[in-house]
């Protein structure tokens, strides 16, 4: 429960939506829809949960405008109930609330320069000539690397480790356990073995991107990795040196992009996709979870590679044709060849035959 509290009214005016019932219902948060609670608003945006409209409880239901005369209580209509869900649901979100000052087992370089209205909290780390813009909260044990720039509005949760000279647009998110500019995986093989390939680029961020728990982004071998604005990264993904993700494309965990890749923009990437290095993806691409990306991908569309599941039996069944193809393949190669000779005989037995 927040302490904040709308009424319809307020809400669809706020919003832009359309209001139905009572407009001086007031809600004070979020629920599910089924079976939801007195005081808080839901939404139904999938009509297969059509029918918990009849026995919801919630205040407030934002549906879409074909649903309006299903509702029975008090609505708002908007052409898509999740994305005004979550501008409505933000209103209740505490996350970026809080009360600015420095911890005092915190430690922050005297020539590192704070924005008005920062949080940096107990054993976080802000080196030597970092830059902090306004409002942005740097969580317990987070480190921010030298000359890195953090811009307004950003929040670090917690134990984020944030490189040197890396910039991270506003408002951004980076959740705990986050990497940004790591050592890229660069290395060379000597005579006397591997010998590491210094990374001296960074990591550039745009404004409004999210960053998973865990994931990783290393910095660039010569040159910077780029994440643009809006990107959204899921938890435990692996980004390498030289990438480049084009702005507002989203990817699922486990993913492993190698290095110099380049993503475009809107693109949507399931999860336990792998993708090779050094090959391009073209905008508004669909990677079916699972995926293995070896080549670019130059047209837009859905693209898929590892195989449904199924029950075992069955997959064993399939497992074991495609152990046989190269066999198979030998004997139709065989059989093509007796084709074309056989052909080739009778035409010259055929005095018409050309």
């Amino acid at each position: 429960m927040s302490e904040n509290t709308y009424t319809l009214a307020e809400l669809a005016q706020r919003f832009g939506l359309q209001a139905s019932g009572d407009p001086q219902t007031r809600v004070d948060g979020v629920c599910s829809l089924l079976p939801g609670r007195a005081g808080a608003l839901s939404f139904l945006s999938n009509p297969r949960y059509r029918a918990q409209l009849a026995q919801t409880q919630a205040s407030i239901v934002i549906v879409k405008p074909g649903d309006a005369a299903e509702l029975r209580g008090a609505g708002l209509i908007a052409a898509d109930p999740y994305l005004a869900y979550a501008r409505v649901a933000a209103l209740f979100d505490p996350e970026r609330e809080f009360a600015p000052g420095i911890s005092a087992n915190a430690a922050v370089a005297q020539d590192a320069q704070l924005g008005e209205g920062c949080y940096v909290g107990p054993a976080a780390v802000i080196e030597a000539g970092a830059t902090l813009g306004a409002g942005v909260y740097v969580g317990p044990g987070c480190v921010i690397g030298r000359d890195a720039r953090i811009g307004a509005g950003t929040r670090l949760v917690a134990q984020a480790h944030v490189g040197a000279r890396v910039q991270l647009g506003e408002r951004c998110l980076v959740q705990p356990g986050a990497v940004i500019g790591a050592r890229g995986f660069g290395n060379a093989l000597g005579p006397k073995g591997w010998e590491a390939v210094p990374q001296l680029g960074s990591v550039r961020i745009g404004n409004d991107v999210e960053i998973g728990a865990g994931t990783c982004i290393d910095r660039g071998t010569i040159e910077d990795t780029v994440i643009e604005d809006g990107v959204r990264l899921d938890n435990l993904i692996q980004i390498a040196h030289n990438c480049r993700i084009g702005a507002h494309t989203a990817i699922a965990a486990c993913t492993g992009i190698a290095g110099s890749t380049v993503i475009g923009r809107r693109c949507m990437i399931g999860g336990a996709v792998g993708i090779n290095g050094h090959i391009e993806i073209s905008d508004d691409v669909i990677l079916l979870a699972g995926a293995m990306v070896t080549n670019s991908i130059k047209e837009r569309g859905a693209y898929g590679s590892a195989p449904p599941l199924e029950p075992a039996q069955d997959w064993r069944k399939t497992v074991a044709r495609l152990r046989r193809l190269g066999r198979m393949d030998e004997r139709l190669r065989v059989v093509e060849s007796q084709l074309r000779e056989a052909q080739g005989n009778k035409s010259n037995d055929d005095p018409d035959s050309f």
